[in-house]
């Protein structure tokens, strides 16, 4: 007998999978599509990238999609009239080469370090949050993030922001 489906359900309201590019990230993608039976249109996909990911993760990213018949919005950290923005890529015209990370650094005139540790935040969390509120005009929504029981300390609980935490994984005693 399989595993139970039921932490892969989505939840009542909008919700943002986070897909990360790895094994896990695919994992829990495909779980959720399998409890789902597809994903329902209240739910997106979405793919930051930083232009510093490994071909053969923009390749999985790109098979998953084609594979399982799922649309993942790919987006980059950008700016527009010198101002913080992002842009919808693809595989095709996706950075490879760390572009959106470069604009990100000289816009701050100083490198992440362990005090000021900005690149996810910024290449990542806060593309994707621009994203839903400008383009999908989301106000609130569950923000589904792959992390595995055996990495419960980046558990976070509580968010000051729009988004409430969802860990199917987690949930489902995942290592």
């Amino acid at each position: 007998m399989g595993r139970s489906l039921e932490h892969y359900k989505i939840p009542n309201g909008n919700t943002l999978i986070s897909f990360s590019g790895g094994r896990t990230s695919g994992y829990m993608l495909h779980q959720i599509l399998e409890a789902n039976q597809g994903l329902p249109d209240k739910a997106k996909v979405v793919f930051a990238n930083t232009g510093r990911e490994m071909p053969e993760t923009l390749d999985f990213v790109q098979e998953c999609a084609d594979r399982w018949n799922v649309q993942i919005t790919w987006l980059e950290y950008t700016r527009i009239n010198n101002r913080v923005n992002y842009k919808v890529v693809n595989h095709n015209n996706a950075a490879r080469n760390g572009e959106p990370l470069e604009e990100l650094f000289l816009s701050r005139s100083y490198l992440p370090n362990v005090v000021s540790r900005f690149c996810t935040a910024e290449a990542k969390v806060r593309t994707i949050k621009r994203y839903l509120v400008t383009e999908l005009k989301w106000k609130k929504w569950f923000s589904c993030i792959g992390i595995r029981a055996d990495e419960a300390r980046r558990i976070k609980t509580e968010s000051k922001d729009r988004w409430t935490f969802w860990y199917p994984l987690y949930e489902d005693n995942i290592t």
